[in-house]
């Protein structure tokens, strides 16, 4: 089995989710290619070289030097057609779902979003608001695949070593008829929860508007991003685009500060793949709990201050 694992660009290092789907790629078990397009291809394939993979493929060109889903789902597509591999595998990012869908389009051939899981010759997708999972098998020859953030994690992949080789590629200009400010983002350039290594993360233990900029302060002497359980975006209290949940985005940082979220099932789908859950709320049957590494029953208002002093003046 030919795979070909699709590499993002990550400010120029390779990104955490594609990372993952190169994971992805070793569990499914084939000969294992990845591509790189971009100014930063020869610095990110660099970092594949030590990874157990067959090679990598570099896409050097004018028309996709950084990120834009016309000029990217040509020249994939033209791989692909020259390579013919029976699986394509890219983590489930912002830019994947920007361009993604039109390579799938371009080939006729199926794309498989957002799986968080693999069972034998089956691929696990959550449905009906995270709340079941579905199992999807595909009998096309070729097939798009893109897995969920920590679905897998970067700590079981597999070193190695292996070869870059630049190939040329010859974008039709005509078709290029978009451009993305640097780096790509879906909103507010920037926040990236996807590649946040620490988050805090606000619920509605934080009680009222007035009282959020105490996990910015938080989050400003951690050196973390800030995110938000639904109930608060749509109170209006935090935009839509630092929800985590399974409206919103899904992460796994190596630490995620919850403070009081409850910890219902549509936000937990959203960070359980986060390496450490340090979780504060008053309520000690909060759900949170269950799944949390370190637990605090106590009011974040009286907790949090005293926190954010200490971590100021040690």
């Amino acid at each position: 089995m030919n795979i070909l694992v699709i590499i993002e660009d990550s400010r120029g290092s390779m990104h955490r989710m594609s990372k993952e789907a190169i994971v992805a790629a070793q569990k499914i078990g084939g000969n294992i290619t990845a591509l790189v397009i971009g100014d930063n291809a020869d610095a990110i394939s660099e970092e594949l070289s030590s990874i157990d993979i067959e090679r990598t493929l570099v896409v050097k060109h004018d028309l996709v030097s950084s990120y834009n889903s016309d000029g990217y789902a040509e020249v994939v597509t033209q791989v692909i057609k020259s390579m013919n591999p029976s699986t394509i595998i890219i983590g489930h990012t912002y830019q994947t779902r920007d361009f993604m869908p039109r390579v799938s389009a371009k080939l006729d051939i199926p794309f498989i979003p957002d799986i968080v899981g693999l069972e034998q010759d089956y691929y696990i997708k959550q449905v009906l608001n995270s709340k079941l999972n579905a199992s999807i098998s595909s009998s096309a020859d070729m097939k798009i695949l893109s897995f969920q953030s920590a679905c897998f994690s970067e700590e079981d992949m597999a070193s190695g070593s292996s070869g870059s080789e630049n190939i040329d590629v010859n974008p039709d200009s005509s078709l290029v008829r978009s451009s993305s400010e640097e780096p790509f983002q879906e909103s507010a350039p920037e926040v990236d929860l996807e590649s946040a290594e620490l988050i805090v993360s606000v619920g509605r233990g934080i009680e009222k508007e007035e009282n959020i900029p105490i996990a910015f302060d938080l989050a400003s002497a951690l050196g973390a991003e800030v995110s938000a359980s639904r109930p608060v975006v749509d109170a209006g209290w935090m935009p839509s685009f630092r929800q985590v949940g399974s409206s919103g985005s899904t992460v796994s940082p190596k630490l995620y500060f919850s403070l009081g979220i409850s910890g219902a099932i549509q936000h937990v789908v959203g960070m359980k793949g986060s390496k450490n859950i340090l979780a504060i709320n008053k309520d000690p049957d909060a759900p949170i709990f269950e799944i949390a590494d370190y637990a605090v029953v106590g009011d974040v208002l009286e907790i949090v201050p005293k926190l954010i002093e200490t971590l100021e003046n040690p």
